[in-house]
């Protein structure tokens, strides 16, 4: 049985969310037919979005589906009216779109505040997905506010393991993936304050706002389903994984003393992210897999190419530290036997990959 431990990316699908999408998807009706198929599918789209805006704190109107976070990321880059300041740390689903529209990428929040007057959204991440870095996201929008400029912030790593109420942040827009809180792969929603500014990205029938497609009503039921469950859990469910991530911190450092461990103070219960000096990230990940132990690099793997971390670089770290992290993320399956597997492979994975890397090439 392998041990997955790979939960910022995905994770597992919950029983109440596939019960859900069973359910929802014995109706064939595109939700936006007027006969009473597509009337019941927009019944099951409609509760859906409703259930979705009462876990974030958000009304009902202000719930745009999506596929995914990336869309959502998206949508949200292409609304603005200016120039865009983004924290260096972002998700590339936000930075590509940043970098390409000629925005310019902060550090830091001083160096941010000093961007304010020139631009016309900012954009920073709330939890950082590599790290776990849990962002001032309340400070950042109050000095956003004070310049008049509205805030965006990909919320994907914090949902369902910090409290996330959209109308108490006061962000204008938010977005978040049910891939990650337990639902479905292939949806996810921007939440967009009512009024806010949103520019389509793809032309259509203008079925959400600015948003056009044939609505996944059995996506959405699902997602609703494991976003009510993973909310609902957490006042018990965010003290476990701190448990877990305590058992993980104390035994990394019995089995490789100089790890670094990156994230800082402020770090999400459910990702630990360190740095093993002198050992390739791509042949601790394969030497893992082979023991049935399924964690991540500290950066996006795209075409089966494990590059440097942008977000450690980012925090200054070299090249080669950059590409000698490992990311362990913890969810709602995880045990304390996961986290024992990994750390009795770790001392033989670390070393041999050092190793390897000392051979002549």
């Amino acid at each position: 049985m392998p041990h997955y431990l790979d939960h910022a990316a995905t994770t597992p699908l919950r029983d109440s969310a596939r019960d859900a999408w069973l359910a929802a998807h014995e109706e064939v009706g595109n939700p936006s037919s007027i006969h009473g198929a597509g009337r019941r599918a927009r019944a099951i789209l409609e509760e859906a979005r409703e259930g979705i805006a009462a876990a974030l704190g958000a009304h009902p109107t202000e719930v745009i589906f999506t596929s995914g976070a990336t869309e959502a990321n998206n949508l949200a880059i292409a609304s603005a009216d200016g120039l865009i300041a983004a924290s260096a740390y972002e998700h590339h689903s936000v930075l590509d779109p940043v970098k390409v529209l000629g925005g310019v990428l902060v550090s830091d929040v001083p160096g941010l505040t000093l961007e304010l007057p020139r631009v016309s959204l900012v954009a920073w991440q709330w939890v950082n997905n590599e790290v776990g870095t849990i962002h001032p996201i309340g400070e950042i929008v109050s000095l956003a506010a004070d310049a008049g400029v509205p805030v965006h912030s990909d919320a994907v790593q914090a949902v369902g393991h910090l409290d996330v109420n959209f109308a108490d942040t006061g962000l204008t827009y938010m977005s978040v993936s049910a891939h990650k809180v337990g639902g479905p792969v292939g949806i996810g929603a921007l939440i967009a304050k009512r009024g806010a500014r949103l520019t389509p990205i793809a032309g259509g029938g203008g079925q959400q706002r600015a948003r056009s497609g044939t609505l996944d009503a059995a996506g959405a039921a699902a997602f609703a389903a494991a976003l009510d469950e993973a909310v609902g859990d957490l006042p018990s469910d965010r003290p476990r994984l701190e448990g877990l991530r305590g058992q993980l911190l104390a035994g990394l450092t019995a089995a490789v003393p100089d790890a670094i461990v990156m994230g800082g103070a402020h770090v999400s219960p459910h990702i630990v992210n360190a740095i093993f000096p002198g050992a390739s990230a791509e042949a601790m990940l394969t030497a893992l897999d082979l023991k049935g132990i399924e964690v991540s690099t500290g950066s996006a793997c795209t075409s089966g190419v494990v590059d440097a971390s942008h977000v450690l670089l980012a925090l200054g770290r070299t090249e080669s530290e950059a590409t000698s992290a490992l990311r362990i993320s913890l969810g709602h399956t995880t045990t304390a036997g996961d986290i024992e597997a990994l750390l009795a492979a770790l001392p033989e994975v670390v070393a041999a990959a050092r190793a390897a890397g000392k051979k002549p090439m």
